[in-house]
C-alpha cells in the first residue's frame, strides 16, 4: 500500500512558519509531496485553521479526492453466506469458488481467481472473528467419554450411597452437550446411552470419536488395524456410523468432549452438590435441566449458542434415525447344529435350515430374539422361548428337510406302527399303554417291542406276539418276546405252551438234608 502524504501535518507547519525545504528535511517528505499539498489548499482556498479538527484521512481526502482508493474489477462473494455453506459435509472452498465462477460468469462479471477467493475468505474470518471451519463439519462428527467426577445417589430409609457415572457426549461442530447418568460402565449400559444419545439429538452422524475403552475397543495398536467391540461396532452398524477411536494417550483427539467434560463438573455436579436424589430418575431430570440452560447459554467467541447454532446450522443435516432402535445383544460363538437340525441355547433348542447340519454357527441373543448367522449371513430367527422353559423346541417348517415332517412318539402312532406289523402285535401295545396310568410310560417299552420287527421281521414278530399272549401274560414286553425269537420257538408254528415231561436235571438236596437228617 502507497503511504499517504500527512497533509495536515504539512499545513499544520506551513501555518507556523516553516519553509518547504525545512518540512521535507524534518518529516523526510519530497518537495513534490509538499507542493502538491499547497497547490491543492490553495486551490481550495484552506488554511490549517480551517482543517484543524478535522482526521488526517478526511483532510487528505478533501485535498486529494479519489486518490488512493481502489475498486475491485472482481465481484465480491456473499462471505458469510460462504462461511455458512463451508460448514455442511463435504463442503470446500473449491467447491464453492467453482459455484461462485459459475454464477458470475452467467452474470457477465469477471470471477475472482481460487487463490484471491481463499485469501478473501480468510480476511473475512479475521475482520469478522468467527472461527474457520477447517477440522469440524456440521453434522459430522459425535464425541463421547466418561465424566472422570462422578455423583451419588442416597437411600432415605437406609442411608447408603450408590455411585453415579455420567456419560458425556458433545457435537463437534455445534458443541451441543449431552449427559446421561447411569449405575455402571458396562458394555450394555453404554450401548444403552448412545441409543438415548441419538435419540436426544434426534439423528445420527457418520462419526463418533471415542476413548480407548475396552467396552468399545478391544485393542489399538500402533502399527496395524484396530479391533473394536462387536456389540459397538454392531450399534455404529445400525446407525450408519463408523467408530474413529481417538489414540492412545491422546485426548486432543477429541477435545469438544474434553472440554464439555470439563463444564459438566461446574454447571452439573458442583450446581448440584446441595442436592439429594433417591432416584436415578429424579437425577435425570435435574441434570436435563442444567444441561438445558447449558446450551442454552451464549458463546463468548462465536456468535449465538449451542442450541441455537444447532437447531439453525447442523439439526437438518442430522441423518434420519432408524425405524427401529438398536437393540442390546450377545453372542454365543461356534455352536454346532445337531443331527435334527437344531442349535441348544439355555437349554432349548432352535431349528436351522438342514443343510447346515453338523455346521458351526453363531448365535445372537437380544431381549426377544435368538438370530442364527454363520459369518455374515442370518440363517435363521426365532423368538426366544421364554426363561421358565426347558427342553423346549423352536422348529420352522421350512428349516426341514421335504417329505413328511419330524413326530413325537406317542401312543397313535406306535399304535399305527403295531397295526401294520399285525392284529396280536397291535394288541401287546395296547395292553402295554392299558397298564400304566400315563402314556408316556408306555412309549419306551413299545418301541422296544415294535423294533423287533427291524431284526427278525413283522411276521415272526407277530408269531412270537401270539406265543407271549397266549402264554398267560397279561401285557408282554421286551423280556417275554425276545426270547421266543432268539430261540426260534416262534419257528414251530405253535402258540401252545407245552408243560416240560421229564424231571429236573442236576444235583438236587432232598427235604433231609434241610430237616437236620444225614447227609
Amino acid at each position: 500500500m502507497v503511504n499517504r502524504i500527512p497533509a495536515k501535518r504539512v499545513l499544520r507547519l506551513r501555518a507556523e512558519g516553516l519553509s518547504q525545504r525545512a518540512i521535507a528535511a524534518s518529516q523526510h517528505i519530497s518537495r513534490n509531496s509538499i507542493t502538491a499539498v499547497y497547490d491543492a489548499a490553495d486551490r481550495l482556498n484552506i488554511d490549517f485553521e480551517d482543517i484543524a479538527d478535522v482526521d488526517d484521512a478526511d483532510v487528505y481526502a478533501l485535498l486529494f479526492p479519489g486518490r488512493g482508493e481502489h475498486t475491485s474489477v472482481f465481484v465480491q462473494p456473499d462471505w458469510a453466506q460462504v462461511h455458512k455453506e463451508l460448514a455442511k459435509v463435504g463442503v470446500t472452498l473449491k467447491l464453492l469458488h467453482g459455484e461462485y465462477t459459475d454464477q458470475v460468469l452467467a452474470s457477465v462479471g469477471v470471477p475472482m481467481s481460487y487463490d484471491r477467493f481463499c485469501r478473501g475468505y480468510e480476511r473475512h474470518v479475521m475482520v469478522t472473528g468467527v472461527d474457520s471451519r477447517v477440522g469440524h463439519k456440521a453434522a459430522r462428527t459425535v464425541e463421547v467419554d466418561w465424566s472422570g467426577p462422578t455423583m451419588e445417589l442416597l437411600d432415605p430409609v437406609t442411608g447408603e450411597t450408590r455411585k453415579v457415572y455420567l456419560f458425556v457426549a458433545c457435537l463437534a461442530f455445534s458443541r451441543l452437550a449431552f449427559v446421561e447418568p447411569t449405575l455402571g460402565m458396562k458394555q450394555d449400559t453404554w450401548l444403552r446411552a448412545h441409543v438415548s444419545m441419538f435419540e436426544f439429538f434426534g439423528g445420527s452422524v457418520p462419526r463418533i470419536v471415542c476413548d480407548n475403552l475396552k467396552t468399545g475397543v478391544i485393542s489399538h495398536p500402533r502399527d496395524g488395524e484396530i479391533v473394536l467391540n462387536d456389540a459397538y461396532r454392531e450399534l455404529a452398524a445400525h446407525y450408519s456410523a463408523a467408530i474413529l477411536p481417538g489414540r492412545v494417550r491422546a485426548p486432543k483427539d477429541k477435545p469438544a468432549v474434553e472440554n464439555t467434560v470439563g463444564h459438566v463438573a461446574t454447571v452439573v455436579i458442583a450446581a448440584l452438590r446441595h442436592q439429594t436424589f433417591a432416584s436415578l430418575a429424579e437425577l435425570k431430570i435435574a441434570i436435563h435441566k442444567r444441561i438445558t440452560a447449558y446450551n442454552a447459554q451464549a458463546f463468548q467467541k462465536r456468535p449465538g449458542s449451542r442450541h441455537s447454532v444447532f437447531q439453525e446450522e447442523e439439526k437438518s443435516l442430522l441423518r434420519p434415525l432408524p425405524v427401529v432402535a438398536y437393540e442390546i445383544s450377545t453372542w454365543a460363538r461356534r455352536r454346532r447344529v445337531a443331527r435334527n437340525g437344531h442349535v441348544t441355547w439355555a437349554k432349548n433348542y432352535y431349528s436351522v435350515p438342514y443343510i447346515h447340519v453338523g455346521e458351526h454357527v453363531d448365535l445372537r441373543i437380544t431381549a426377544q430374539l435368538v438370530e442364527v448367522w454363520q459369518r455374515d449371513r442370518r440363517l435363521a430367527s426365532h423368538v426366544l422361548l421364554p426363561a421358565t422353559a426347558i427342553n423346549q423346541y423352536a422348529t420352522r417348517e421350512a428349516d426341514l428337510p421335504e417329505g413328511k415332517p419330524w413326530r413325537e412318539w406317542d401312543r397313535e402312532r406306535l399304535t399305527q406302527w403295531a397295526t401294520r406289523v399285525g392284529p396280536q402285535t397291535a394288541q401287546v401295545v395296547e395292553r402295554m399303554f392299558e397298564s400304566v396310568p400315563v402314556d408316556d410310560q408306555a412309549v419306551n417299552p413299545a418301541l422296544a417291542v415294535l423294533r423287533l420287527s427291524r431284526r427278525y421281521s413283522p411276521s415272526r414278530l407277530e408269531t412270537a406276539a401270539s406265543i407271549g399272549l397266549a402264554s398267560g401274560i397279561y401285557s408282554p414286553r421286551y423280556g417275554h418276546l425276545h426270547p421266543i425269537l432268539a430261540t426260534n420257538r416262534d419257528k414251530a408254528g405253535t402258540t401252545e405252551v407245552s408243560e416240560p415231561d421229564h424231571e429236573p436235571a442236576g444235583y438236587v438236596r432232598g427235604a433231609s438234608y434241610y430237616a437236620g437228617g444225614e447227609k
